[in-house]
């Protein structure tokens, strides 16, 4: 598909795409994402990415991946839907003298020509689409063949997977959205990169979250700052904001390792890697 139809679907009005624009647009996800960084590196340091290699970071929040990849030498471009993060991204690119393209799209409409990158990743990115099956397709036409992709999506069990449980028993999704925890479902994750994938392989790691203050002051980072919990407490009476907020602390507390004074607590992720066909 010619990068002009791929603008022109971009800019089609679409409920869930909007539902999905305006949580991202919502709080300060930099704030969020800075709790991972570490695991955000080792994830691109696993991929071993060569020197001038082309890669696209999709969902690209602040540079958690893009940031890493070009320390390694890649020509590195980062998209994402929220404009504040972009402009973050070239904030902090140019603080290190990083060479990092940084756009606003969407993707599910890619603004970029059929096989112009060697590897796509995203990290907890591209697995909240509102309609996923376009991401995935979006990825692998933007992959050159041989090329890769490389995906970080929570698991249903693990500890994210349970904290947006938690929220959608307050606020369901909308008809017509699946869960994005279906990212992390191997079965799923094939099914929907297809014959474009010659080759996929899976392997399911922890990401450790850590933060500064204890867990209830880490809920109140989450309600403030991450555009799915402050979207969903926004949309509840007082009573069930209540509730929620101490279901998230309650769970936070069980699963923090850290003590009273800090929070640490490691989340299970699926990696992905899938060969382009």
């Amino acid at each position: 598909m010619a990068v002009n139809e791929q603008q022109n679907r971009q800019r089609t009005p679409d409920a869930l795409s909007d539902r999905v624009r305006a949580t991202w647009t919502t709080g300060d996800f930099g704030r969020i994402a800075i709790g991972y960084e570490q695991g955000a590196a080792e994830f691109i340091a696993r991929l071993g990415l060569r020197p001038e290699e082309r890669v696209l970071d999709v969902a690209c929040g602040t540079g958690n991946l893009a940031l890493p990849a070009a320390r390694a030498g890649a020509r590195v471009t980062g998209i994402d839907i929220a404009p504040a993060l972009v402009a973050q991204l070239a904030e902090r690119a140019a603080a290190e003298g990083l060479a990092v393209d940084g756009r606003e799209g969407d993707a599910e409409a890619l603004p970029f020509a059929d096989g112009t990158f060697d590897s796509v990743v995203t990290m907890f990115g591209a697995m909240f689409a509102a309609h996923p099956q376009r991401a995935a397709d979006e990825m692998l036409r933007v992959t050159r063949s041989g090329g890769r992709i490389a995906m970080a999506n929570w698991t249903p069990d693990g500890f994210i997977g349970r904290m947006l449980r938690v929220t959608v028993g307050y606020v369901p999704p909308p008809a017509g959205m699946p869960s994005v925890l279906l990212w992390g479902d191997p079965d799923v994750v094939r099914e929907r990169l297809g014959g474009g994938a010659a080759e996929v392989r899976f392997e399911r790691r922890p990401m450790v979250l850590a933060f500064p203050f204890g867990p209830e002051e880490t809920v109140r980072l989450f309600r403030t700052w991450y555009g799915p919990t402050v979207r969903a407490f926004a949309a509840l009476d007082e009573e069930r904001q209540g509730g929620l907020f101490a279901d998230l602390v309650r769970l936070w507390h069980e699963h923090n390792t850290a003590g009273q004074d800090a929070t640490r607590v490691e989340s299970e992720f699926l990696e992905v890697v899938a060969r382009r066909a």
